[in-house]
């Protein structure tokens, strides 16, 4: 490695992304539902207590009922018209797909890309797959990405749904056969050492997460907020990987990238994640 090098190396690693705390608001909360006007009345009390740490005093909520829209486009058109701020619903939205754990539903497949809002998603009512302390409160709430540095947007708004007092667990899983495939082209280099290769880039890969999660502790410690703040930084398999550590961890809300820029569909882990993890609330961005 020459000098040039070198300087450029330790000038990049001294370049650390910045964190800055910004609590997004909810002005309007759209409850979606194919359910009656008297039956989603008893869904939109239980997520309004729920959701108690969005719930300001000036905070509009609204339901849509099963008999309001009729195809994805009346709903779309519902959603632009009273521009939520946030919307909660349930997978398979007017189907009985909800019988088999495939799918979101042709509904939810269309409103999480079709629209800038995020959207929660619940436990289907009717499914009996959430697990025994959903949907009652939010101090367990994880934020999950395979690239944690920088992204201000997935970590603010997990810090906002969290109830003061709770735990926060910002998290970031490297993808351990993707890094394989990776380490398995540079062992075809013969140039680089591949030990120092795979020892040296999974201890950078795992690092950066790390300097940031340090970022944000102190960003939060100086704004006092009442948040616990865990890190979970590791290399696995993604979808086994957290549904370990949300059963363990008994988390509340999980808070996840949905959209992709290079495609109209969700993206392949955000997708896989969505449809395993059936038994808690998802806040899908």
């Amino acid at each position: 490695m020459t000098n040039l090098d070198q300087f450029e190396s330790v000038f990049k690693s001294a370049d650390k992304a910045v964190y800055t705390y910004d609590r997004p608001t909810f002005d309007r909360v759209l409850l979606v539902t194919d359910l009656n006007e008297a039956d989603a009345a008893g869904i939109a009390n239980r997520v309004r207590s729920f959701l108690t740490e969005i719930d300001e005093a000036d905070t509009r909520w609204d339901t849509l009922c099963g008999d309001e829209f009729g195809s994805v486009q009346a709903l779309l058109e519902n959603i632009e018209k009273q521009k939520p701020d946030l919307i909660v619903t349930y997978r398979h939205l007017h189907s009985e797909a909800w019988k088999w754990p495939h799918s979101l539903g042709e509904y939810l497949d269309v409103m999480t890309q079709a629209t800038s809002v995020p959207v929660m998603v619940l436990p289907h009512p009717d499914a009996q797959r959430a697990l025994p302390h959903s949907i009652k409160d939010t101090d367990r709430v994880m934020a999950i990405t395979n690239h944690l540095t920088g992204d201000n947007q997935l970590i603010n708004m997990a810090l906002t749904f969290t109830k003061p007092g709770g735990t926060c667990w910002l998290t970031h899983v490297e993808s351990q056969p993707v890094f394989e495939r990776y380490m398995d082209a540079v062992s075809k280099i013969p140039g680089i050492d591949t030990d120092i290769a795979r020892e040296a880039l999974g201890e950078q890969l795992l690092k950066e997460p790390r300097d940031f999660i340090v970022a944000c502790r102190e960003v939060l410690d100086a704004q006092g907020l009442q948040v616990r703040i865990e890190e979970v930084v590791a290399m696995g398999r993604r979808v086994d990987e957290y549904g370990e550590l949300i059963a363990k961890r008994e988390i509340d809300l999980l808070v996840l990238h949905t959209k992709d820029d290079d495609q109209l569909a969700m993206h392949g882990a955000a997708y896989a994640l969505a449809v395993e993890l059936r038994g808690i609330p998802l806040l899908m961005l």
